[in-house]
């Protein structure tokens, strides 16, 4: 065998050495010449993304589509620059300006995603009926979608349809390197059904101790469930979903977010409620002239 792949190899060498740029070969398609080229309309944001992503912490903020990075199981649209301007500065104000701010910028350079890629549509599933609002690859590569309806001036629908995603997806992130107590998944150990949860109503799944439908899928998706709808929901929502819950639904919820908050505190040294207040207060600054026209 060892001879017959070694007369592939070469035969593959010859064959690439035959082409030259008399060949009528051009530049690769795959090379982003807009990147970096001050005649760009989008030189300044390839910049900012650059000076506010790229250098402190590693990561790529990939706003023009990627085919080949994408699901292709969906019908899917680029986002448009407009949004990707705003989704961009939003992402650095409300997400990794607060971490830097509860711990430090190494923090998210060293566990945070390496590339945040941005869809302009929504990705509807025509199997389940569902919206996939985000996906992470790995801890490596975080991807929101429908980001060409982002309404700045509705925080609920920024978090609903992106910091959610964005915390739920960190939180797994976090898990993954420091494992959470096993206790967590016993206290609704025969309420979890991959299935099932998408039947449940809002007011069914906090009864059984849920933030959300979702969070009944397993234990893992609980546990982040819970940290992601903690930081985000206003204390209205969540005063609501502990009504819904009842006595014994609000006692699971409470025993849950005890050991969230002592596992980031311990393992992280990241204070739960500190963190959400400086969520909440950062989303009241949002308006019209947060943005930054330069860019």
């Amino acid at each position: 065998m060892k001879p017959y792949k070694i007369i592939i190899f070469l035969f593959a060498i010859a064959l690439l050495g035959s082409c030259s740029k008399n060949d009528g070969f051009t530049d690769s398609i795959f090379i982003d010449t807009e990147e970096f080229n001050p005649d760009s309309p989008t030189y300044s944001f390839d910049l900012w993304l650059h000076e506010n992503y790229l250098k402190p912490y590693n990561l790529a903020f990939k706003y023009r589509m990627e085919d080949v990075g994408s699901d292709m199981f969906y019908n899917l649209v680029p986002a448009s620059i407009e949004k990707s301007k705003q989704l961009a500065q939003l992402t650095k104000f409300l997400w990794f300006d607060v971490y830097a701010e509860m711990v430090d910028e190494e923090f998210l350079k060293k566990y945070g995603p390496r590339i945040i890629h941005l869809i302009g549509s929504p990705a509807y599933s025509p199997n389940t009926g569902t919206i996939l609002l985000g996906t992470a690859e790995g801890g490596i590569k975080i991807t929101l979608f429908n980001c060409n309806n982002l309404d700045h001036r509705n925080v609920n629908m920024m978090n609903e349809y992106f910091f959610k995603t964005m915390h739920h997806e960190f939180a797994h992130i976090l898990h993954q390197n420091k494992m959470y107590p096993k206790e967590y998944e016993q206290i609704s150990a025969g309420d979890y059904s991959p299935l099932g949860w998408q039947y449940l109503s809002v007011a069914e799944a906090a009864r059984l101790g849920f933030v959300s439908q979702y969070s009944a899928c397993e234990g893992q998706e609980d546990f982040v469930e819970k940290i992601a709808n903690y930081l985000l929901t206003s204390d209205t929502d969540w005063n609501n979903t502990l009504d819904m819950a009842g006595e014994e639904g609000r006692e699971k919820i409470f025993r849950k977010l005890e050991i969230c908050s002592n596992w980031m505190k311990e393992k992280w040294g990241i204070d739960l409620d500190i963190m959400r207040a400086e969520i909440n207060r950062r989303q009241l600054l949002i308006n019209d002239d947060f943005f930054d026209p330069n860019i």
